[in-house]
């Protein structure tokens, strides 16, 4: 066993010290000198680029283009959108000068005071005033509807704490901007990316997500509502996944966006927003990894097979190769990813404890009794099981494993949630379980006020009031009074 994996904290003993040490241990990012930023690592962005990737094609096939809008917002723009500025006003980053010099005093570089901006930049914590003012050029005419854009880009949020995925100073994301006729169409929108990032959550991150909507105290500042889909870590808290705002034409009102609709008479446009970030990486490590390391669904590892060969001489090396090579390529024509891994500067047991740490869903091990009784060992990375099983039908095989894999890590997160939700209608004894963790269905008066109560006494938040969810008359668990349906409280990331 390889010292990164002997070294690394279980999970039963410290979850937050586990996830960070796995996260530099597995290759993924490590700290930056930039206060709250990372440096996201290949192998961590080669994970993002497939779920970039994907998220591409599933957006471009309902009909989005992408764009790309400055990362430095005027601050005027920002002032629009009152709600709006007032939600982002404690994470900005201001930027006041355009200009740098040699002190005189001789102590390096120094701001220079004559080259003082006469207003000031915001460097982009979304994206919204920018794009709202730009649309205001290209949109004139129902005919120029729907305008439906994206862009893949990095953000700046000052946040005071900080954890690689989860909640850094800079982070990337896709937003996606539109702009509608009308404002069923514009819903229609909201809800279906809001779909699309579930379907996402579930198909290739293997990890199951409640769809639902934002208590008000919770919207995206400026939208008219929020849609979002939540999923649960192991340790039973939330994790916000997705988000899709419809934001009904209040941008379009800040910015005078107007359109001449069909009627031949000026109208402000209904616009949504929607995206996802670099959280999903610290979704996809908590959701499945393990005390051994990163454990990867097979739809977006990096490298979805490895083969290492166990060999003494150049011979045995150059005969295992040789009966590789063909397995590969069928493989490839699969489309499925794989290494051959006949690196002599590393023993076998330590590529066995590396690639198992980085979560490589499958691994082949041959050697030269393999090799005469046309056999091959596979170990499946979410079992750690081992078989040895015939060359004969091998590509097939490894098809049929991956595919097993990544069903059996949905199941498997989703047990994990089913085993961590409750019914709940007691707040004395939400109050007691809450620090477990988990998901409590409970019934809620509506009210800000019981809401921020629940957040002040609990450090637990009304995470989202479910689509599925059936109307079910009952009282609020704090207040006593009616609720019609419940919500989903938890602890969150």
């Amino acid at each position: 066993m390889a010292k990164e994996l002997k070294d690394l904290t279980k999970r039963s003993e410290d979850y937050s010290k586990w996830y960070n040490e796995l996260v530099v241990k597995a290759d993924l990012a490590e700290q930056s000198p930039v206060r709250g930023c990372m440096v996201i690592k290949p192998y961590g962005y080669a994970i993002w680029e497939k779920m970039q990737q994907t998220l591409d094609s599933m957006f471009k096939a309902t009909g989005v283009q992408n764009a790309y809008f400055p990362l430095l917002i005027p601050k005027s723009y920002l002032c629009r959108e009152a709600e709006h500025v007032e939600g982002f006003a404690k994470e900005c980053a201001i930027v006041t000068h355009y200009r740098l010099k040699n002190d005189p005093e001789g102590n390096g570089v120094i701001v220079d005071p004559e080259a003082k901006l006469e207003e000031e930049f915001i460097i982009r914590p979304t994206s919204e005033t920018i794009i709202w003012g730009t649309y205001k050029n290209w949109i004139h005419s129902y005919r120029d509807l729907p305008l439906l854009i994206n862009q893949w880009a990095n953000v700046m949020r000052w946040e005071m704490r900080t954890r690689m995925f989860l909640r850094t100073a800079e982070f990337l994301w896709q937003e996606g901007h539109c702009a509608h006729e009308t404002a069923e169409e514009s819903e229609a929108r909201t809800v279906e990316m809001i779909n699309i990032y579930a379907d996402f959550a579930e198909k290739y991150m293997a990890m199951p997500v409640i769809k639902g909507v934002k208590s008000e105290n919770e919207r995206f500042a400026g939208a008219v509502n929020t849609y979002t889909i939540e999923a649960m870590m192991q340790d039973g808290k939330a994790l916000q996944a997705g988000t899709s705002h419809n934001l009904g034409q209040n941008f379009a009102k800040a910015f005078d966006v107007t359109f001449i609709n069909k009627e031949n008479k000026p109208e402000y446009v209904w616009a949504n927003s929607w995206g996802v970030s670099t959280r999903l990486m610290g979704a996809l490590i908590m959701t499945h990894s393990d005390d051994n390391g990163l454990v990867l669904p097979p739809k977006l590892a990096p490298i979805q097979v490895v083969i290492v060969p166990i060999y003494k001489t150049d011979e045995d090396k150059k005969n295992i190769t040789e009966t590789v090579k063909p397995i590969m390529e069928e493989l490839k024509k699969k489309g499925i990813t794989v290494k051959y891994d006949d690196d002599d500067k590393r023993r076998p047991g330590f590529k066995f404890a590396e690639y198992e740490l980085k979560g490589v869903p499958l691994r082949l091990a041959m050697g030269v009794r393999d090799l005469e009784n046309g056999t091959v060992e596979i170990m499946r990375r979410d079992t750690l099981e081992k078989e040895t099983v015939a060359l004969e039908g091998i590509a097939e095989r490894i098809e049929k494993e991956l595919d097993d894999i990544q069903d059996a890590l949905f199941q498997r997160a989703l047990g994990v949630r089913e085993s961590n939700t409750f019914k709940i209608d007691s707040y004395e004894e939400f109050k007691e379980k809450i620090d477990k963790g988990g998901f409590f269905l409970a019934h809620w008066d509506g009210t800000t006020e019981t809401e921020e109560k629940i957040k002040e006494e609990t450090k637990a938040t009304i995470r989202c009031i479910p689509l599925d969810g059936k109307e079910e008359e009952g009282v609020c668990m704090v207040t006593g009074k009616p609720s019609k349906r419940r919500v989903i409280i938890a602890r969150a990331y």
